[in-house]
């Protein structure tokens, strides 16, 4: 079955081999293509292909990051648990925290595209239950990303999971406030690093995750708190975690601001590693997030939807998307942006 290049899908099989218009070969018989495959024709120029005829299945596949919703969603819901334990009784219970991130860990290395769980996470929880569960979630990948052992990994993705548990002891009546807080309420939210540090050295003796507590908000430039560290001064898990606690923030919604697009938000992160962020893991995040955009649906502020089928190299953040009436290139066409991307 012959069929045009824009419409192939990811799954499709090749009938026969493929050779591009100088005779030079592409791709075998049998191959079943992929987004890069995809990408690899379109690069040679090749306009047709044959492909096998597919037999339609009632039982529709679905996106293997669904797997890793029920595992997400108990550490959601245990954290609000610890959260509570610790807004009652100034303590955590280490157990329960490991009961919570062992299944979670077990099933993210079963999970390679770390994109679509990201799209694939509902927001309907608290923003700091949800949070949380999110920078655990990407501490982890970061770090195994940095050539951490998965014990180390694991060590930074519960620091990550614990690093707001300090919130606890901050008035929830600021935490939810919708407008701009005053400074006094704004010196009380960074008093949660402080605290964050209390709760967990007192109640678990864990030193690694109480100073990732204290100092996930510290910054390269020593523009961070609570005391203004810079560099070596900082903990390397501290640093893995300010990246994954700001890109989450980003990609959230908030009570005082709407979330925002991935993309766009791995963009910024890219001008803050010159500055404030560490550019070690913040480059991990970017280097490994980018290829799983490939093939992700988009809405453009054009109103077109398409999907992403190349990045450019010209412009990382800047993809070449596919509609259904063309290709668009945005690292050309600037005054055409992404929206929004979907699983």
């Amino acid at each position: 079955m012959k069929v045009h290049i824009m419409e192939l899908s990811p799954g499709d099989r090749l009938q026969h081999d493929v050779f591009n218009h100088f005779g030079v070969f592409v791709l075998q018989q049998g191959c079943e293509l992929t987004s890069d495959a995809i990408v690899k024709l379109m690069q040679h120029g090749i306009d047709y292909v044959d492909i096998e005829p597919q037999t339609l299945n009632a039982d529709f596949p679905t996106d293997p990051a669904f797997r890793a919703k029920p595992y997400l969603n108990e550490a959601v819901d245990g954290f609000e648990e610890l959260f509570l334990e610790a807004l009652t009784s100034g303590s955590i219970d280490e157990a329960k925290v490991d009961r919570l991130l062992e299944p979670m860990i077990s099933e993210l290395d079963t999970q390679k595209d770390v994109v679509s769980l990201l799209l694939m996470i509902g927001e309907d929880d608290n923003y700091t239950y949800h949070h949380s569960m999110q920078v655990g979630m990407l501490c982890y990948y970061i770090a195994s990303w940095m050539g951490y052992t998965r014990e180390e990994a694991y060590k930074a993705g519960k620091a990550g999971y614990l690093i707001d548990i300090g919130k606890s002891k901050v008035p929830q009546d600021i935490l939810t406030k919708p407008g701009k807080l005053t400074p006094e309420e704004f010196e009380e939210v960074k008093r949660h690093t402080e605290y964050g540090h209390e709760i967990i050295l007192g109640s678990t003796g864990d030193e690694l995750s109480a100073r990732v507590a204290l100092q996930h908000h510290e910054r390269e430039d020593g523009s961070g708190y609570p005391h203004g560290l810079r560099d070596k001064e900082i903990h390397p898990f501290a640093k893995i975690a300010a990246v994954a606690d700001v890109y989450s923030a980003m990609t959230s919604n908030r009570v005082y601001r709407s979330k925002q697009e991935l993309l766009s938000v791995l963009r910024e992160l890219n001008s803050l590693s010159f500055g404030s962020l560490s550019p070690e893991p913040t480059q991990a995040l970017i280097r490994h997030l980018l290829p799983n955009f490939i093939g992700k649906k988009v809405m453009l502020n054009s109103g077109e939807m398409g999907s992403i089928v190349m990045t450019n190299q010209s412009d990382f953040f800047r993809p070449l998307v596919k509609t259904d009436s063309r290709f668009v290139d945005l690292s050309k066409e600037r005054e055409t942006s992404i929206e929004e991307v979907y699983l």
